[in-house]
């Protein structure tokens, strides 16, 4: 990762790839159009200056990116700057060789800008494709993960597992241009996730969807204090964090703008985990309050949210993810914009003093 002395914080944006309906017009783009937004919102963020561009993976009809690695591929060919990541890489159910090469290889295209951030994931559906059992979650995630980390360091690796086949002198390529791929862990909310990142020795990226960001505050001194306790340096243990965001010029024009596509955002998620539950104006005013962890305001409202943040947890990257609920790419244009030109100068400057 790119340490610029005194830069301050990295800032940047994700997507999960959703795919649904306006709820405006009713209209719902297909799968293409959607990868197609996706490399255009990458470039747009590239050309204004943004960090970090990061691609989350899901198996469903519903999310158009099963495959970061080679919507990234398409990506780095059209920046130049910004650094590429999962966001994250379904690491229980996935082949830690595959991700490892598939993200080298990404590393090579993109003249070394590539990172992987892994997580358990949201959703369980890659169990049964990919022939997992779901009462192997938290076993899986942990061998994967120390399978992967060996494959940063070594070219040639010996192995053994439970759940895949031994490696005996494997070679494993290509070796990336970075020296060493960075690893992120995703973590959701519980101490567990939050000591493993830190005994692992990798970034911990906490996803913070809403409420008081006070509460995550224990799970990032457990994780500094577990990776210190585990031999690993202070300045290597890197934490994240990840929320949702809709900028525009005033706080009020932000909330009126966002709140019937974050409030189709949460009904079709939770429709996708069995609720019902729909979320009135109400619930999304209280949950966009000054206090809350909802990036949702003008630039300066966001921009106190992100340095409030920041005295809490002393973070080295924060990502934004814009593109919800249905939303037109011009929505998610003037956000990206408004982020970079009026968000980042200043974070940067306040957090790098």
């Amino acid at each position: 990762m790119a340490d610029k002395k005194n830069a301050g914080i990295e800032i940047g944006i994700y997507t999960l790839a959703d795919i649904g309906p306006d709820p405006l017009t009713g209209k719902t783009i297909s799968a293409q159009e959607r990868v197609k937004e996706i490399i255009q919102a990458a470039k747009l963020a590239d050309e204004a200056g943004l960090d970090v561009f990061g691609v989350g993976e899901h198996h469903r009809l519903d999310y158009a990116a099963s495959s970061p690695a080679v919507l990234l591929a398409a990506i780095a060919q059209i920046t130049n700057q910004i650094r590429l990541t999962s966001t994250t890489s379904v690491l229980s159910t996935l082949d830690p060789v595959r991700l490892y090469e598939d993200f080298a290889t990404l590393d090579l295209l993109s003249d070394g800008r590539a990172e992987i951030l892994a997580g358990r994931g949201a959703f369980i559906e890659s169990f049964p494709l990919f022939g997992y059992s779901t009462n192997d979650y938290d076993e899986l995630f942990e061998e994967h993960m120390g399978l992967l980390l060996q494959l940063t360091q070594n070219e040639n690796v010996t192995w053994s597992g439970k759940f895949r086949s031994s490696l005996r002198n494997a070679e494993i390529a290509p070796r990336p241009v970075q020296e060493k791929l960075p690893i992120w862990i995703g973590v959701g909310g519980t101490p567990e996730s939050a000591v493993r990142a830190g005994r692992f020795g990798v970034g911990m990226a906490l996803a913070i969807l809403g409420g008081s960001p006070e509460r995550f505050k224990p799970l990032v001194d457990l994780y500094r204090q577990a990776g210190i306790k585990a031999g690993h340096a202070s300045e290597t243990l890197k934490v994240g964090v990840t929320g949702h965001a809709c900028l525009a010029k005033t706080t009020q024009q932000a909330k009126d703008e966002f709140y019937p596509y974050y409030s189709n955002y949460w009904g079709y998620v939770n429709r996708q985990r069995g609720m019902g539950t729909r979320m009135s104006r109400n619930d999304f005013e209280h949950m966009a309050g000054p206090d809350t962890a909802l990036f949702v305001g003008s630039p300066q409202q966001v921009i106190e949210k992100i340095l409030k943040q920041y005295e809490l947890f002393g973070h080295q990257r924060f990502l934004a993810q814009l593109d919800i609920g249905g939303q037109p790419f011009k929505n998610v244009a003037k956000s990206i914009e408004l982020l970079a030109s009026d968000v980042v100068p200043i974070v940067r400057r306040e957090t790098g003093k």
